[in-house]
C-alpha cells in the first residue's frame, strides 16, 4: 500500500497518536498519507507511559507483546505527603487484561509504530507541513508544503527553515494530530480555551540502582506536583513542579513540548537534584544516580471547542492539554485516533454515514469536560473520601493514569463519586 496513491486519509502529525492512527486507517483498508514538519521522531520527549486500554487497543494490532517486551510494569500509584504514604491506586482491580501501566520511552514507541506502518508500505514523510484547508462537499482540499533548511547569516551563522515547494490534492478526509500548536486546529478555526494555569516541569532521567519497585509515585509538596517514574533498565525519572516565574522556552519540535536547556536555567542544574528530591521527595531516601537526560517542559490545560467540521478531524493533543502526570492526553489520543479511523472507513467503505462525526465530537468534549474538571464535572468527594485527598481533589484529577470508565473505576478507589 502506498500512502502517496490516491490517499484517503491525510494524517498531519506524527507523534505517537499519529502514527496510530495512520496504522488503524492501514489495517482497516483505508489508504493513509501522514506528515509531519519535524525533521525525525522523538529522541528525548515526556511521555513514557501507555494505559492499560492502549495497550488493549495495540493488542488489537498485534503489537502488546513486542511493546511490553522493553517496558516495566507498574501496578499502583502512591500518593505521598513528606514522607507519609497517603493513599493509593492499584491498578490490578481494574476488569482488563492489562491491569498496570506500561513504561517505556516514546521513542521505542514511535519506532515500533513506524516499523508496522511500513510493514503496511507506509512511510512517514518528514519535513512536510499542513499549510492550507479548503472544506469540500465530499472531502478536503490540502496544501501541503515541503521543507527545508538554509544556511543564513555571516557574522553568525544559523539555519531557517524555507518553504522548497506545495502541492495541493483533495483528500476524503483529514485527521488533525499535530499537537497542541496544531495547525489543522488554526486551519479550522475551531477556538481552543484555557481551563486553568500553565505548569511548568523539571524533568531528570537518572541512571542508578533499581529498588525494584512496581509504583509510580506522586508527592504533593508546598503547592507543587512530584513525580517519580521507574524506568526499564535501572533507570528512574523525576519531574518536579517549578513556579511559574521561571522562564523556559519551547523546542522547534512544539508538539513534543520539549524546552531546550542551553544555558539554561538554574533549576536544571544537575546538582540542584538531590536538594530538589530531599524537598520534595524525603521518603525516596538519597539520590545517587548519574543523571542522563534533564529538560524543562510547559504543559498547558486546556480544549478545543470543537473537535472538528465537514471532513476534517482531531485526536491527541490537537485536541486538549492536561496535565503530565497521569500521561492523559496521549493515552486518550489512542482512543479517539481508533474512532476516528473506524468513523472513517465505515463512511468510505459504504457502512457508516458521515454524520457519525458528530456524535465524536460530542462523546469527546463531554469526556475531556470531566478528565479536565470543568464546571460541575470536578471530582465530587463523598463520605469515603480521606480530607487529604479531598483537599487535593483538583491537583490529583490529571493524575489518574486513566480515562473513560478506568478513570471512573480510579477515582471510586479514592473515595470520589462515579458516573
Amino acid at each position: 500500500m502506498s500512502n502517496r496513491s490516491e490517499p484517503q486519509v491525510l494524517v498531519a502529525g506524527a507523534g505517537p497518536v499519529g502514527l496510530f492512527a495512520a496504522l488503524c486507517l492501514a489495517r482497516r483498508g483505508v489508504k493513509p498519507w501522514i506528515i509531519d514538519e519535524a525533521w525525525r521522531g522523538a529522541t528525548h520527549s515526556y511521555a513514557l507511559a501507555l494505559h492499560p486500554t492502549s495497550l488493549e487497543l495495540l493488542e488489537e494490532l498485534g503489537l502488546a507483546k513486542k511493546a511490553l517486551d522493553g517496558a516495566r510494569r507498574l501496578s499502583r500509584v502512591a500518593l505521598y505527603e513528606g514522607k507519609e504514604r497517603r493513599g493509593e491506586l492499584d491498578l490490578s482491580k481494574l476488569p482488563t487484561r492489562f491491569p498496570f501501566i506500561a513504561v517505556l520511552p516514546q521513542a521505542e514507541l514511535e519506532e515500533l509504530l513506524v516499523s508496522a506502518l511500513q510493514a503496511q508500505g507506509v512511510e512517514v514523510e518528514w519535513n512536510r507541513r499542513l499549510a492550507l484547508i479548503k472544506h469540500e462537499a465530499a472531502g478536503v482540499e490540502v496544501t501541503v508544503e515541503t521543507l527545508t533548511k538554509e544556511a543564513q547569516g555571516y557574522v553568525v551563522a544559523h539555519e531557517e527553515t524555507v518553504v522548497e515547494s506545495s502541492e495541493t490534492l483533495t483528500v476524503p478526509f483529514l485527521l488533525g494530530a499535530d499537537g497542541h500548536e496544531s495547525l489543522t486546529r488554526t486551519q479550522l478555526r475551531v477556538g481552543f480555551d484555557e481551563v486553568r494555569p500553565a505548569e511548568q516541569f523539571a524533568v531528570f532521567e537518572v541512571q542508578g540502582e533499581d529498588d525494584g519497585t512496581d509504583e509510580m509515585r506522586i508527592g504533593l509538596e508546598q503547592g507543587s506536583t512530584n513525580v517519580l517514574w521507574p524506568m526499564p533498565g535501572n533507570r528512574h525519572r523525576w519531574s518536579f513542579q517549578v513556579g511559574d516565574d521561571v522562564h523556559v522556552w519551547q523546542d522547534s519540535r512544539d508538539k513534543d513540548r520539549l524546552l531546550g536547556i542551553g544555558h539554561g536555567p538554574s533549576f536544571l542544574e544537575t546538582a540542584n537534584l538531590p536538594k530538589l528530591v530531599a524537598e520534595r521527595a524525603p521518603w525516596f531516601g538519597e539520590e545517587t544516580g548519574v543523571t542522563r537526560w534533564r529538560t524543562a517542559v510547559r504543559f498547558d490545560y486546556g480544549l478545543a471547542r470543537s473537535f472538528g467540521k465537514g471532513r476534517a478531524w482531531l485526536a491527541g493533543e490537537a485536541g486538549h492539554a492536561t496535565g503530565p502526570v497521569g500521561m492523559q492526553s496521549m493515552n486518550v489520543g489512542f482512543r479517539e485516533a481508533w474512532r476516528l479511523a473506524e468513523i472513517f472507513a465505515g463512511v468510505l467503505q459504504g457502512t457508516l454515514k458521515v454524520e457519525a462525526l458528530a456524535a465524536y465530537d460530542q462523546e469527546r468534549r463531554a469526556e475531556w469536560t470531566r478528565l479536565l474538571g470543568i464546571g460541575d464535572d470536578r471530582l465530587a468527594p463523598t463520605e469515603r473520601t480521606p480530607d487529604w485527598i479531598r483537599r487535593h481533589a483538583d491537583r490529583l484529577s490529571p493524575c489518574i493514569p486513566g480515562g473513560g470508565a478506568a478513570f471512573e473505576q480510579l477515582v471510586g478507589q479514592l473515595g470520589f463519586q462515579t458516573r
